[in-house]
């Protein structure tokens, strides 16, 4: 794979079975758009096949790790083939084989958090700020979160997360055991990249089969859920109370800079 590559806001480098991907977006907080899904959708395909890669390590910015989807793209989708790329990613980021390695700082928002409930370690910043705030745009949970909150957390705290949908520390992350530590910022990253290469350096097949082994007995189940989230958020997005919130968003935005 090549050394380094960046491509609308995503930038990949490889070292020593690593293959390090950057959410890389500063003037828009890191949001995600379907360019940046198509291209995760490629970088998890291609990292899939590729032998050489033993982990992924997914990473932001020193001050947002991302603020959530781009909801000037959300805003126009009008069924689901047009919101195929970040379904296609869902599917990939729920399947993908091998290990992968979060580091979080800053802003941690909806897709932001739930993907981390389909990494393996994840290390967060003590600045670091969660929040799922879906039914606030009146939507519902994604990344089949419904199921694996609840089953990481507890109902009633999932539900507190999720219903009332308000930011939540670094700490709470870690309490609930949706990160695994809590670190001074500085350290982040040398933190998780250590990890990371303890990891490109163990057994591959061996790896690859515990992941496997750990994931199995709830992979249908977050498959079902992915599935009859994405049928639901479709179906919300055409409702007068998400066109409401997300046209709600965008008013508050225009005074702002970056994505809320």
């Amino acid at each position: 794979m090549a050394v380094t590559d960046a491509v609308g806001g995503i930038e990949t480098s490889y070292e020593q079975g690593i293959l390090h991907v950057g959410l890389r977006r500063p003037g828009k907080k890191n949001a995600l758009n379907l360019a940046m899904y198509a291209s995760l959708v490629r970088i998890l395909d291609e990292a899939d096949r590729d032998d050489s890669v033993r982990v992924l390590f997914i990473y932001g910015g020193d001050e947002c790790f991302t603020s959530g989807n781009d909801l000037s793209d959300f805003s126009r989708f009008s069924d689901v083939e047009s919101a195929s790329p970040v379904l296609d990613f869902l599917s990939r980021i729920s399947r993908f084989r091998k290990p992968v390695v979060a580091a979080v700082h800053g802003l941690a928002v909806g897709i932001g958090t739930t993907l981390l409930l389909h990494c393996d370690l994840v290390y967060a910043a003590d600045n670091a700020i969660f929040q799922l705030p879906f039914v606030r745009l009146g939507l519902c949970p994604e990344a089949a979160s419904s199921y694996l909150l609840p089953r990481l957390a507890g109902h009633r705290r999932a539900a507190e997360l999720l219903m009332l949908a308000e930011p939540f520390s670094s700490e709470l992350a870690r309490e609930i055991g949706l990160v695994n530590h809590v670190l001074p910022a500085e350290q982040i990253i040398d933190t998780a990249l250590n990890a990371a290469r303890k990891l490109a350096a163990m057994p591959a097949e061996a790896i690859r089969i515990t992941k496997e082994l750990l994931k199995a007995s709830f992979a249908g189940p977050v498959h079902s859920a992915l599935d009859q989230e994405s049928r639901y958020f479709m179906e919300l997005l055409e409702k007068p109370d998400s066109r409401k919130a997300i046209a709600a968003f965008f008013e508050k935005r225009s005074g702002e800079s970056g994505e809320g």
